[in-house]
């Protein structure tokens, strides 16, 4: 009896040999591809949902207006302030900083805050605009009288989401705040696409809905927008 010929493959032992031409991503880029998927969508939760809703309003904004809230208050400036205001040259500019006794003044007794603001001077007064998030608002000095003028608008919260949005009036801050939550979107997408290529396999309908996504929009742009 022919013993090459009763003998067994051990179970495990043969090895399968890899086909060739096919190149697995290794499991070290793998494993940061969800890394950075995952951390990228933490970082995105908050402000994705912020931008999406306010995308919503913005688009809807002719519907959805608010009556606009307007506050005036009036304020005399002290004499010895007013002298200050004088003592600034007529042709003064858009550069000219308000005097720092005239900006402590205006928020100890109007509550206002011109730190960091463009004034613009003229030779009767000086006017100084307070445009913020949501709102709007002024405050004017007669350099002859010392009458101050306080106006503020608030447009509502909805308005002030939207500014947020398109990052109206918001500050520096607020500028590297969407500088960096675009930056981590973008990581969020390019991962979640090199994700879905290593699933695509268990997926058929991955790539066509990709495609839906990609196509939808183009066609839009092509035969329905003006």
């Amino acid at each position: 009896m022919d013993m090459q010929a009763t003998q067994q493959p051990v179970c495990g032992t043969r090895s399968v040999p890899r086909k060739p031409g096919k190149r697995r991503i290794p499991a070290f880029w793998v494993r940061q591809f969800h890394t950075w998927h995952w951390m990228s969508s933490a970082i995105c939760l908050v402000g994705m949902i912020l931008f999406a809703v306010t995308g919503i309003t913005l688009n809807h904004a002719g519907s959805i207006e608010a009556e606009p809230q307007i506050a005036t208050q009036e304020y005399t400036l002290p004499a010895a302030l007013l002298e200050t205001l004088a003592a600034v040259p007529e042709g003064a500019g858009a550069g000219t900083a308000i005097p720092p006794p005239v900006t402590e003044w205006l928020d100890k007794t109007a509550g206002v805050d011109v730190s960091g603001r463009a004034p613009e001077w003229s030779e009767i007064e000086l006017y100084i605009p307070l445009a913020q998030p949501g709102g709007d608002g002024w405050v004017l000095i007669d350099r002859t009288t010392g009458a101050v003028v306080h106006e503020a608008t608030d447009r509502g919260w909805i308005a002030y989401l939207n500014d947020l949005h398109k990052g109206r009036d918001t500050g520096i801050a607020w500028s590297w705040f969407i500088d960096i939550f675009a930056a981590a979107c973008v990581i969020f997408s390019l991962t979640g696409l090199l994700l879905l290529q290593l699933h695509a396999k268990k997926r058929r309908s991955t790539w066509p809905i990709v495609g839906a996504g990609v196509a939808i929009p183009l066609f839009l742009l092509a035969f329905l927008t003006h």
